[in-house]
């Protein structure tokens, strides 16, 4: 029996490794879910980073100094407003001249996922560039302008139906980049004709990457389905035989624990055997001793006549006993 599952289990084991080898390894030219490189792509050496000049790195920005104006422009995400700062000589500290809410209706919304918070900020000529996102497929560019003495205004303002993380602003184009479960998003406005101002109306370029998820991946990998389902079964055999081999693993360590304890057993029991006799001879002697005791106490009692001396003996009437002194004495005088 033992030989039986042992032969078993190597069988099943290689067809797992062997399914596992071709449903795991993916196949030439392919990674990802994305059309891989030709040989010649792979073959060639990667560009030293002092290669672009223009390199662009997208962080979100939370504050900015504008050293012409002395002013601060800072996000303040509790309140989800963009605060402009400006330092006053005469209370020696600064003070806000001017706030820009991304969220109109914050206390009326219950959902956190749809509530629209300042991303980055960025300052552009005279314009204050802000995006805000929301942590669902939506975002906005807004257009602030800022007046020396007076509050920030919006001056144009752009959706996109994606979440964004960051922005870079230049004289001709502005891109937003942002990421969700499902991939990645580059958005770029082109700012040649129409300029920051009338940024609802410049042309939009979208970008989408999707990222493939773990199905995907299996299905390109193994599109008839063979690798899965060998992998599966095989999974579930090797299983049901560790089952098995517990089964009858722990069978045989019972069995070895209850031989091991008969012995012991066999000894309890003749010891209880031989008390039980010790008890029971104990028993007839204490009830000899009983019955000895017994007829001696009835050897000493005396032998008394059966004759009957009860007399009886006439006294005086009282009348401490009559049931008339006992009644009312309404029936008395009756």
């Amino acid at each position: 029996m033992n030989t039986i599952f042992k032969k078993i289990a190597v069988g099943l084991t290689g067809i797992a490794l062997m399914a596992f080898t071709a449903y795991a390894l993916p196949h030439h030219g392919k990674a990802d879910g994305v059309s891989g490189p030709t040989p010649a792509m792979a073959e060639a050496p990667a560009p030293h980073p002092q290669c672009f000049g223009g390199l662009i790195e997208f962080t979100p920005v939370r504050s900015c100094y504008i050293p012409q104006m002395k002013t601060f422009v800072v996000v303040d995400s509790v309140d989800c407003a963009v605060d402009m700062l400006r330092f006053d000589p005469e209370k020696d500290s600064l003070v806000r001249v001017g706030r820009f809410v991304t969220e109109d209706n914050l206390k009326k919304r219950h959902d956190l996922k749809n509530i629209v918070r300042p991303k980055s900020v960025s300052v552009v000529g005279h314009r204050v560039v802000v995006l805000a996102s929301a942590v669902n497929d939506s975002s906005y560019i807004a257009v602030l302008a800022m007046c020396p003495g007076k509050e920030m205004t919006l001056v144009a303002k752009r959706a996109f139906k994606c979440h964004s993380d960051a922005f870079e602003a230049t004289p001709e184009e502005l891109i937003v980049v942002g990421h969700n479960n499902v991939g990645y998003d580059i958005n770029t406005l082109s700012l040649r004709d129409c300029g920051l101002d009338n940024i609802a109306e410049a042309p939009l370029a979208t970008m989408h990457y999707h990222k493939p998820k773990q199905a995907e991946k299996i299905k390109q990998s193994d599109p008839v389905g063979i690798g899965l389902t060998a992998v599966a079964v095989s999974v579930v055999f090797l299983a049901l035989v560790c089952i098995a081999l517990i089964i009858q693993g722990t069978s045989k360590l019972v069995s070895n624990v209850e031989k091991k304890d008969k012995p012991a057993k066999k000894g309890e029991d003749a010891a209880a055997a031989e008390t039980s006799q010790s008890a029971n001879k104990d028993g007839e002697i204490l009830a000899a001793i009983g019955a000895a005791i017994h007829l001696y106490n009835d050897e000493l009692h005396d032998e008394e006549d059966t004759v009957i001396t009860i007399q009886k003996v006439e006294r005086a009437w009282t009348p401490w006993n009559a049931k008339y002194y006992n009644m009312n004495h309404y029936f008395n005088r009756r």
